[in-house]
């Protein structure tokens, strides 16, 4: 008898732990669905679009708060900016590919590594996904509180061309920014700081660093984020305290993004309570049995399949009385 008490003593934690481990198991292969991904991802960007467009803030701070930056730049000896925009406006070939390189990958590198880690890193994708929305929004936050003027909209006597200006007839951008022609006005041009080009750049050379499975992959996720960061400055679009404080805001977006799971999670738990279906299906595709009802495990093709197996075939699992019934059925 005690040796009994003893084994069940034992056995308790074990069942604990071993369904814990089922409960993270099923948790983090569960399936994520791309009609619900989109919607989130497009009404999450925009936010950001129309809360930088309307966050213009007032022309003569933005300007103040850009004369600022570059008053800070030189107290700490540095001026990256002026060398790459005097390189990329004497020398074409080096401009025009900056320019296509700021307007374009922005919006096509980001989505695509989303895409690519939705469709081969699921088990990850939702935290990195969330570790982008989060740092987005945050850098919202700064474009409301501190509108900065680019180097590129500084007066001449700053030192500043654009780029963008300059070589717009090579490309589909307007002399006013980076946006289509005759879209300019759509779009705010004070929301420098920080600089999300560098940060969702920083976010898919992570991404390619962790989960390339080629060098050549890998020193993409390197090069990336450095060649971003080199183009924001030398087409005049950012200071380099902004592509700084774009690398800050997605450390801080990291931080924060098991804590905002954790509350999204709560919150899906919550609707789930409410709407019985929610839950029903919530639970279904948790749960590894299938057929409703019927006692089919993993490895079984057909239900009450094991109840066919006699003896030492029976499985490990499988109750005496299970194995009971296996034998009156094969002696019928």
């Amino acid at each position: 008898m005690p040796q009994t008490d003893a084994r069940r003593t034992e056995a308790a934690p074990r069942a604990r732990l071993s369904r814990w481990t089922e409960l993270r198991t099923a948790a983090s292969h569960t399936r994520l669905r791309w009609w619900t991904e989109l919607p989130l991802l497009v009404m999450v960007y925009g936010s950001y679009s129309a809360g930088r467009l309307l966050a213009r803030g007032d022309t003569d701070d933005a300007v103040g708060h850009g004369l600022e930056i570059l008053r800070i730049e030189k107290a700490l000896h540095l001026n990256a900016e002026h060398p790459l925009n005097r390189l990329f406006t004497r020398e074409a070939w080096l401009g025009v590919p900056a320019d296509f390189w700021y307007a374009s990958l922005h919006y096509l590198v980001t989505p695509a590594i989303l895409i690519w880690l939705f469709r081969s890193r699921a088990v990850r994708y939702r935290a990195a996904r969330t570790w982008l929305m989060t740092s987005t929004l945050i850098g919202l936050i700064g474009f409301t509180l501190l509108p900065t003027c680019p180097p590129r909209l500084l007066s001449a006597g700053h030192g500043f061309v654009d780029t963008m200006a300059q070589y717009s007839s090579y490309g589909w951008w307007g002399g006013e920014a980076s946006a289509p022609r005759g879209l300019g006005g759509m779009t705010n041009q004070y929301a420098a700081m920080p600089s999300l080009h560098v940060g969702w750049s920083l976010w898919c050379g992570v991404m390619l660093w962790r989960y390339g499975r080629t060098p050549v992959v890998r020193l993409a996720g390197i090069a990336y984020p450095l060649l971003t960061t080199i183009v924001v400055m030398g087409t005049a679009n950012h200071y380099f305290l902004d592509a700084a404080a774009g690398a800050a805001v997605m450390g801080i977006g990291l931080l924060l993004a098991p804590y905002v799971m954790r509350l999204a999670d709560r919150v899906r738990e919550l609707f789930s309570a409410r709407i019985p279906w929610a839950a029903g299906a919530s639970r279904d595709a948790r749960s590894s049995i299938v057929s409703g009802g019927c006692q089919t495990s993993t490895g079984e093709r057909i239900p009450r399949q094991r109840e066919s197996r006699t003896g030492h075939e029976a499985e490990p699992g499988a109750s005496p009385k299970d194995a009971g019934e296996g034998a009156a059925a094969a002696a019928r």
